[in-house]
């Protein structure tokens, strides 16, 4: 029986869209969605997982395996151990590398399985969420990861949407929702979403039980903003779905009690996913590849090496050694040499090395997840490191890409201030009840202000909603655009309550006196029209339009004889010197007469089948004119704490900041402006083309302009929007336009979709070569964080998607200076120190095997014992380079934070470099020569007592080796900026464990049976003069150049931050130290004239300059004028039950 419904339900769905979508298998060209009944195929599941290793343990391995022998000094290792397992081969015994290499291998994979967990514990904290299902005529609740296509879900309001829906019914009239889409494109303002009139009347469940028949859809893609296909009811006709009735996952519920769903898409196959990189990059540091390199060359240089070894070898006259039997020896083959010379100097490669930068990155990590400074303690939210492979790539960051909504500011909106009748009032200082007193006064100007609120309150097209629960019955607005919310509220504050909408009116409490207006019509606004206006009837029958936009298009529609005029616009000026979002307000008297003829016009221009837009346009240009001047308002946009604080000190730091939004170019260039990103004055390239020839033209004309300063910072910003991307990303013009951008100090791009922000920070990523760090806080930055060198996520109360795919979560921006000025920095020096002391302590050690072998006829004769050598990474040299990794720092965190110009010195990457390593090098070659060279010259007699007795080799080599460590561990003293009592155990505990180890080694043989050529020589060397000598001097010399040239550094070539760590700890004023007055040249200054050219109409720069922004929906699947239309609150709203 199951098996006949199985097979008649797939029948069924086959006949469905297959001869619309020519055929193909289900759920490959499109979907076929069952309404309350079993779906034919098993689809996605709802969970998401973000992390490294999404399948758990099943790839771990094999990806383990690959991301850790991507490291080639891990590959050359595994070839070391395998060829010490050929007998008779290895001087070092079989094991001396095998073994290593199984731990570096182990902490590595403990390390990336705890980093990992923390993804999939992220990650369950999403799917662990809870939603309504219709289950059995009942709503139950179930968690997001269980949630199966075709489910019908119940979403409130203020909630995420847990997949991708289609909309079926909601509480508000005609099944309406207002959605937003900032996770998803980063625009403030709501979106209208509407269901179809055949499923509006579904409000209940047992309503959505009877519903019968199925949705026919695409297949799932990554387009946003398109949707298309059927539902098909039983027994009725077929009605297409679009984008307007789709509900995508990531996108939050607003101002809407609830809705009902259909689950069309789950899981990775939902649009949002579609958009996202399915599971976290394997990334790797600018240090790490840089190690790589010269791991690259020093392998070549062993090759060459062993090759000149295992030649001397072959040519070595064994005839002045008869009595060695040399020619007898079948092991004295060349390639058998070459194979014993290569594992001989394998550890000049230091195999050591990735342990200790596995430990120093893990604790260093730990420190930024419990460091205080970034505790944001609202929500209690710590920065978490969620990879510690990135640490020093902090460090050297040259471009932060940033989001807008939610990363700089808090996506909420404040009436802050007005100007009427030639003042301003402000909420902040109180003086906003000056107003209030002037309109109850009756006095001069009290009509205006009257008119000025009245219109606040008037003009818009929120809805009022009235929680009876509550128990001060409090009116909550609802709004497509958050401007008008905060207008309306604004009104609310100061007595002017905007209490109910109706089809055909509004009611306004006035200082406790309720009036009725009557909306006779709306003007919508658009970006074209840059202003919305109501007509409304006054109380006592006058007819009077409203009208608020952009001071431009409301000053040129002005009367004569405007009092206010200029004062307005100085106000203006003003509010856009804050950052604040301006807007300018005027009315007109309308006579009965004059409104019905023009009433009959806009109706035929409303039903106008040709030019029906510019018909309108011209219509409402008879009525928006002649107009009185009112007043103008600021809103403020909130930003996150200390935004423009963080900015200025990244700009210091020589970080350039891009900002990529999905919000209106208005919007974005006002943050600009209030987060300090951009200056008044500055000069703006403005980059608004609708063709890729246009696009070629005005790039190519800017390029010229700049000239010689092309490629070079200069005090402009540059602004884009999104269409204008597209063809400024094509193969042929990418190359120029990021010459541009990189020419400018500041960039803009507005209306980018996700993957738009993730084709630029790839290309300023491949081209120019800097470190990149991309943060956001919605999904829809999850393209550009994990494209970027570094990816940071603001780890928010809701959206987690974006700290979910991060490297590094914070819970505000402001953190982002300390995450780059301090661990960036600080990190990136010690990993520099830990890797440059790394090479340099092995190759001192291992060369000398070199100055040996050619003593020794090049026999591949070690001069140390085994197990000495293979401890010398392992116990007597591990704790300094640990020490210094945790530890060592230049300057304190506060100057670090107080002087962002310290940062540049890391930023350029000056610590590590080629240069850097070949001196480090040349250091250890030198002291790798005086180290043997002295010790085997003092014992050329092979004297080391009073008695005369002799030593044999082991005696040179433990006096030797001695040297070594005591050298290599007072050179990690001489590198070592913060001397503290870690630092003195290290050093010293190091030096002491070597005399230790000698004393209890010496002594195994019989009683262990191991090292018996080692049974006691610590007598031998402890008893020498010769050797407590050389324990003094011999350190000394080697030294000796290093402290010279350190000294001639500090005292000629200092560097900026050796200059202020000077001043720290003599306790000088460290600000006399820096220069930090930043001037522009005379040429940019000359430039600034050429970049007020835009692409764009002159009015654009006068509205940016008197701050105007305003969002709000266009061309939505319903105008806010029909919306307003549909309610009446004084009806009670449906429950959904």
């Amino acid at each position: 029986m199951t098996t006949q419904v199985a097979a008649e339900v797939r029948a069924r769905a086959g006949a469905g869209l297959g001869a619309a979508a020519g055929g193909g298998m289900g759920g490959q060209d499109y979907r076929t969605v069952f309404l309350n009944e079993p779906q034919p195929f098993k689809y996605c599941s709802n969970a998401i997982c973000t992390a490294k290793y999404r399948y758990k343990l099943l790839f771990f391995l094999p990806m383990f395996l690959f991301e850790q022998f991507r490291r080639y000094a891990n590959i050359f290792f595994l070839i070391i151990a395998l060829l010490q397992q050929i007998p008779g081969v290895s001087p070092t015994g079989r094991y001396t590398t095998l073994v290593p290499l199984i731990c570096i291998l182990v902490v590595s994979a403990i390390k990336e399985i705890a980093e990992d967990i923390k993804r999939h514990r992220a990650d369950d904290e999403l799917n662990k969420r809870e939603i309504e299902v219709l289950k059995d005529g009942q709503w139950q609740w179930i968690k997001w990861r269980h949630i199966q296509v075709g489910d019908i879900v119940k979403v409130r309001n203020n909630k995420f949407f847990p997949a991708d829906l289609v909309l079926l019914a909601s509480s508000e009239p005609q099944a309406l929702c207002y959605v937003e889409t900032a996770n998803l494109d980063g625009e403030t303002n709501l979106k209208i979403r509407q269901g179809l009139p055949q499923t509006s009347h579904l409000l209940e469940a047992r309503d959505l039980m009877s519903l019968s028949g199925k949705v026919e859809c695409e297949a799932p893609n990554r387009f946003l903003y398109q949707f298309t296909g059927n539902l098909k009811e039983t027994s009725r006709p077929t009605v297409p779905l679009c984008p307007d009735q789709v509900l995508l996952r990531g996108a939050k519920l607003q101002n809407t009690n609830w809705v009902f769903g259909l689950v069309i898409y789950t899981g990775h196959e939902t649009k949002l996913m579609k958009n996202s990189a399915t599971s976290a990059p394997l990334k790797r540091s600018t240090v790490d590849r840089q190690t790589n390199n010269l791991i690259i060359l020093l392998f070549f240089l062993l090759i060459v090496l062993c090759l000149i070894m295992a030649v001397c070898n072959s040519q070595w006259p064994a005839e002045l050694h008869w009595y060695l039997s040399l020619d007898d020896l079948s092991v004295f083959n060349f390639g058998i040499n070459f194979i014993t010379f290569i594992i001989l100097f394998n550890n000049l490669i230091p195999i050591s090395l990735q342990v200790t930068l596995e430990v120093v990155r893990f604790i260093q990590a730990g420190f930024i997840n419990n460091d205080i400074n970034m505790l944001y303690e609202e929500n209690n939210i710590w920065a978490m490191a969620r990879t510690s492979n990135l640490n020093e790539e902090l460090g050297m960051v040259k471009y932060v890409l940033s989001d807008k909504t939610g990363t700089l500011t808090c996506n909420i909106m404040e009436f802050k201030r007005c100007s009427v009748g030639g003042n301003v009032y402000s909420m902040s200082d109180g003086s906003v009840q000056d107003l209030i007193v002037l309109v109850e006064s009756g006095g001069p100007g009290s009509d205006m202000a009257r008119q000025f609120l009245i219109m606040l309150a008037v003009c818009h097209t929120v809805i009022p909603d009235r929680d009876e629960g509550r128990p001060d019955s409090a009116i909550k607005y609802h709004a497509a655009s958050p401007d008008e919310r905060a207008l309306v509220e604004g009104a609310q504050k100061l007595g002017f309550v905007f209490e109910t909408r109706t089809p055909d009116c509004v009611v306004v409490d006035v200082l406790g006196t309720k009036e009725r207006y009557e909306v006779l019509n709306v003007l919508e606004f658009t970006s074209a029209r840059k202003r919305m206006s109501v007509i409304v009837k006054t109380p006592d029958g006058q007819i009077k339009l409203y009208c608020k936009g952009a001071d431009t298009v409301i000053y040129e529609r002005l009367g004569d004889s405007q009092q206010f005029r200029d004062v307005i616009v100085r106000h203006l000026e003003d509010f856009a010197g804050e950052g604040l979002r301006t807007l300018c307000y005027a009315t007109a008297d309308i006579s009965q007469e004059f409104y019905d003829k023009w009433k009959n016009i806009y109706h035929k221009a409303s039903t106008a089948l040709q030019f029906r837009e510019k018909k309108l346009e011209d219509a409402a240009q008879l009525i928006e004119n002649n107009l009185t001047l009112l007043g103008a308002t600021a809103i403020e946009d909130k930003l996150q704490d200390e935004v423009p604080e963080t900015i200025a000190s990244l700009l210091k730091a020589g970080i350039h900041v891009w900002v990529l939004t999905g919000d209106k170019q208005e919007t974005a260039i006002n943050i600009g402006h209030s987060c300090h990103l951009l200056n008044q004055g500055m000069p703006l390239i403005i980059l608004n083309t609708d063709s890729l020839d246009e696009t070629r033209d005005t790039i190519n004309r800017h390029v010229v302009e700049f000239g010689e300063q092309l490629k070079r910072e200069n005090e402009a910003a540059l602004i884009i929007d999104g269409k204008t991307l597209i063809y400024a990303l094509t193969p042929d013009l990418r190359k120029d336009f990021l010459d541009l951008c990189i020419s400018c100090k500041s960039v803009i791009c507005c209306r980018v979709s996700p993957s738009q922000k993730a084709e630029v920070v790839e290309l300023l990523t491949r081209e120019t070569g800097s470190v990149t760090l991309a943060i956001g806080d919605g999904a829809n930055d999850v393209a550009m964080i994990q494209k970027a060198n570094v990816g940071v996520g603001i780890a928010g109360l809701e959206g987690l998607q974006a700290a979910c795919a991060s490297d590094y979560a914070i819970g505000q921006f402001r953190f982002l200076a300390r995450l780059l000025f301090v661990h960036g920095a600080w990190n990136y020096s010690r990993l520099c120190k830990v890797i440059l002391y790394s090479f340099y302590k092995n190759i001192c050690l291992y060369v000398i095997e070199l100055w040996w072998a050619a003593m020794s006829g090049w026999s591949g004769q070690v001069l140390f014992e085994r197990w000495s050598i293979a401890m010398y990474n392992v116990l007597f040299t591990a704790a300094p380079p640990l020490v210094m990794g945790i530890f060592d720092r230049s300057c304190s965190a506060e100057t670090r934070m107080k002087y962002p110009e310290l940062y540049r010195e890391s930023q350029s990457g000056s610590h590590f470099n080629w240069k850097v390593f070949l001196w480090w090098v040349w250091l250890a070659l030198v002291h790798s020569v005086l180290v043997f060279v002295l010790p085997y010259f003092s014992m050329t007699q092979d004297v080391a007592w009073g008695h005369g007795r002799v030593g044999g080799y082991l005696m040179v080599g433990n006096m030797v080796y001695t040297y070594v460590v005591i050298t290599v561990c007072l050179k990690a003293g001489l590198e070592t900026d913060a001397w503290t009592w870690v630092t003195h155990l290290a050093i010293w505990g190091s030096i002491a464990s070597w005399f230790i180890f000698l004393l209890v080694y010496s002594n195994f043989w019989p009683v262990l049976p191991m090292a018996p050529d080692m049974a006691g020589i610590y007598l031998q060397v402890y008893s020498s003069p010769v050797f407590w000598f050389g324990v003094i001097l011999i350190p000394l010399s080697c030294l000796l150049l290093d402290v010279t040239t350190k000294t001639m550094q500090n005292s000629v070539r200092k560097s900026l931050t050796e200059q202020v760590r000077e001043s720290e700890i003599s306790n000088k004023d460290v600000s006399k130290v820096l220069d930090t007055k930043h001037r522009l040249s005379e040429t940019a200054r000359l430039l600034k004239n050429v970049f007020r050219r835009t692409t764009t109409r002159v009015n654009l720069e006068v509205e940016l300059a008197h701050g105007y922004a305003f969002s709000q929906e266009e061309h939505g699947v319903m105008g806010q004028s029909e919306v307003i239309r549909f309610y009446d609150t004084t009806q009670p709203k449906p429950g959904g039950m």
